[in-house]
């Protein structure tokens, strides 16, 4: 690949990406009215009544299309490296693909540090490749890199959508009996869908939670908003979304309703160290400062933001969780989830759990039960991973997973 060549992909994301803010910009001010009452915006007071808009659909969501770039012609440019593996997904396949993606986020340190959203674009590819059979692309995907694959495969999935239809549309897609086999990948989908609805609309938070809210259960509706969120605070396309304030870290959670609390609060600490250079005692502090009935998620948003800054390393897990104080059980437990769903496993999240003070660490295989019962098929499967894991914390992990106590082994 030529210098030039390289230079024209470059520039060819940055008029995507310009032309994805004007298109939020332009949806926001057609169609968002803000809450006369007060001088922040309510999403749940936004709505616009209707999907439908000229402006809603971006130029970037699910445009992937392959060319002849290869990842040894890109030595270490982002937008090169994003087309690379997607055409490498699209040519050979998504499993094959991953298996080189994760060697190289071992020793590639710009792979690593730009892994979501090139893992994205592998999922984004590997639909492309299977025609838009969701069910198809997601079984050959793992949960590489914080599960982008999976957020890739519904970000395309949106492409040529009517907005008036954007709630039948997200119901249809994760429906299929092949995803619908683990509760882990399940929430893989719905979750995926709530970022694929983000960058649909332009980053419209209220329309995007109004989607999510039109699924058809209150679990798919709650994940779905997970990704709603996660995408509001982290965008995959750099873009800054007009539902976060500077002067006030904890927007929009402090003004949604209670339903759509839950996965914001999840993920409010990945916003507050965004915002403030990774500084984790604040951080930690202003978890205290919440709404007393959310604190605890905070702590637990704040467990999985040090599992993911330390890639996983339980000595480094506890250093920063021994900051949350008297909530550090909350920081360990939000850890030892993150780590399981990650490794889709247990091994680094055990370990975790032996380092952790014997007090909480009860506390810490809850988490991890909760976990297992998303990745197995069936209670018995659960049961006995709970058993594989552990003899001494058996009964936590089952509680964690949702089962009775005294049900048979």
């Amino acid at each position: 690949m030529s210098r030039l060549s390289r230079r024209r992909g470059l520039v060819g994301l940055a008029t995507a990406l310009m032309a994805l803010a004007t298109a939020a910009a332009a949806f926001a001010i057609g169609t968002v009215v803000f809450d006369r009452g007060s001088e922040r915006a309510n999403p749940d007071q936004t709505r616009s009544g209707s999907h439908s808009t000229a402006d809603m659909a971006h130029p970037v969501a699910g445009n992937f299309e392959p060319d002849d770039t290869q990842i040894a012609d890109c030595e270490g440019e982002f937008a090169c490296l994003e087309q690379a593996f997607g055409n490498l997904a699209y040519v050979k396949g998504p499993k094959p693909t991953l298996r080189v993606f994760d060697r190289m986020m071992l020793t590639d340190k710009a792979v690593d540090g730009n892994c979501h959203r090139i893992v994205h674009s592998i999922g984004s590819a590997s639909l492309a490749r299977y025609q838009g059979n969701v069910a198809k692309a997601f079984a050959e995907g793992s949960a590489s890199c914080w599960s982008g694959y999976y957020h890739g495969i519904l970000e395309r999935a949106f492409i040529d959508a009517d907005p008036d239809d954007l709630g039948r549309i997200s119901r249809r897609l994760c429906d299929d009996d092949g995803i619908r086999t683990t509760k882990y990948l399940a929430y893989q989908c719905v979750h995926g869908l709530g970022h694929g609805l983000m960058i649909y609309t332009g980053y419209n938070l209220p329309v995007s939670l109004d989607v999510c809210d039109e699924l058809a259960t209150r679990w798919d509706q709650n994940s779905c908003s997970g990704g709603v969120f996660m995408e509001n605070i982290s965008s995959s396309y750099g873009v800054k979304s007009r539902w976060l304030k500077d002067d006030d870290l904890v927007y929009p959670c402090n003004v949604v309703a209670k339903r759509h609390k839950y996965y914001c609060y999840m993920m409010l600490t990945s916003r507050v160290l965004e915002a403030n250079g990774y500084d984790w005692k604040p951080t930690a502090d202003l978890c205290t400062t919440v709404e007393s009935d959310w604190i605890d998620i905070c702590f637990q948003s704040l467990g999985r933001d040090a599992s993911g800054a330390t890639r996983q390393e339980a000595g480094k897990i506890m250093k920063l969780c021994d900051l949350a104080g008297r909530w550090v059980r909350e920081c360990v437990y939000g850890a030892a989830r993150d780590i399981t769903a990650n490794d889709s496993g247990t091994r680094r999240s055990v370990r975790l759990c032996q380092r952790a003070p014997v007090q909480i660490r009860a506390r810490c295989f809850d988490g991890i039960g909760t976990i297992l019962a998303d990745l197995s098929a069936s209670d018995s499967q659960t049961r006995a991973a709970c058993a594989a894991v552990t003899k001494r914390y058996f009964q936590a992990c089952i509680r964690g997973a949702g089962l009775p106590l005294d049900a048979p082994a």
